[in-house]
């Protein structure tokens, strides 16, 4: 008699059975797939970011390049402009041309401007599960045509 009163008052009290861990259990098997899932999509969110700034920043040197009166310099500055405020300005970018001097280029060729570099050189701070290698190179490519004077 006793023990069905104190199983009938249980389930009584609450509305239903007492369980224990369950909430515990659940959030220890789930956390780790939230966390992880998490952290991935901040690093490649940030990866994405990086790829969009240099793909401005190799436009921004194209757009300067393809001008009559354009140097390799102006085109360098251009890029450095267009980073400076992304904070990729000290990552140790590369800048290549094609061909390699933007001034003896004739009118009506195309101009091929690329800034890259190794993803191990960006901030390193938003790699949490370093699911993208350090030897991975991101890279931006903007291609237009000589301007005539």
């Amino acid at each position: 008699m006793r023990r069905c009163y104190r199983a009938c008052r249980k389930r009584l009290a609450g509305g239903r059975r007492v369980r224990r861990g369950n909430a515990v259990l659940e959030t220890a098997l789930v956390l780790p797939i939230l966390l992880a899932l998490s952290f991935g999509l901040v690093e490649f969110g940030y990866f994405f970011y990086v790829k969009h700034n240099f793909q401005g920043a190799a436009r921004e040197g194209a757009r300067v390049a393809i001008t009559p009166s354009a140097t390799n310099t102006d085109v360098t500055s251009a890029i450095q402009a267009a980073l400076t405020p992304a904070g990729l300005h000290d990552c140790g970018y590369t800048v290549t041309l094609n061909p390699a001097d933007v001034s003896a280029v004739a009118t009506g060729s195309n101009i091929t401007v690329t800034v890259s570099c190794a993803w191990g050189t960006v901030g390193s701070g938003f790699r949490p599960l370093a699911l993208i290698g350090a030897s991975k190179n991101v890279s931006g490519v903007a291609v237009m045509r000589k301007e005539g004077s």
